[in-house]
């Protein structure tokens, strides 16, 4: 089941989407990139995906009585979307392994997600205490996308 409010609009305050904790993500990334311009889909939800599997798989332990929440904006030409889980643990990419923004080492278990994040958006903070991962991207006239 999907609950959603009503979806943002350029100049509109944040609006909040959840889910229960299933793989099944086509509807999800559909509706987060309903707003966005059609260049940009393909690189965004690339981004959005490994997310949310992250959500889903690490965070909530791929149990499907638990949510991922996800609120997100639109102003002018910036997008925001804040993925949190309903984990108890930390992010094992970041806390386990160590993140570094640094190509991660092809035999490593972990650290692919966040270094794929760190390419495609503007900003990628986590926050450790409420399980919630932010994400940014400003969308340049000028700019294209690395994947199209």
């Amino acid at each position: 089941m999907i609950a959603t409010s009503l979806r943002p609009v350029s100049g509109q305050k944040w609006s909040t989407l959840s889910f229960a904790s299933t793989l099944y993500l086509k509807p999800i990334l559909d509706l987060l990139l309903s707003e966005v311009p059609s260049i940009w889909h393909a690189e965004l939800r690339l981004g959005l995906q490994e997310a949310l599997v992250n959500a889903v798989r690490h965070g909530n332990k791929l149990d499907p009585g638990k949510q991922v929440t996800i609120h997100f904006s639109i102003s002018s030409q910036y997008y925001w979307w804040m993925i949190a889980d309903q984990g108890e643990e930390g992010c094992p990419e970041l806390s386990a392994h160590g993140y570094t923004e640094h190509t991660p080492s092809f035999d490593s278990e972990c650290g692919r997600g966040f270094f794929i994040l760190h390419q495609i958006f503007d900003r990628v903070v986590w926050e450790e205490g409420s399980h919630q991962l932010k994400l940014g991207k400003h969308l340049h006239q000028n700019c294209l996308p690395a994947i199209c």
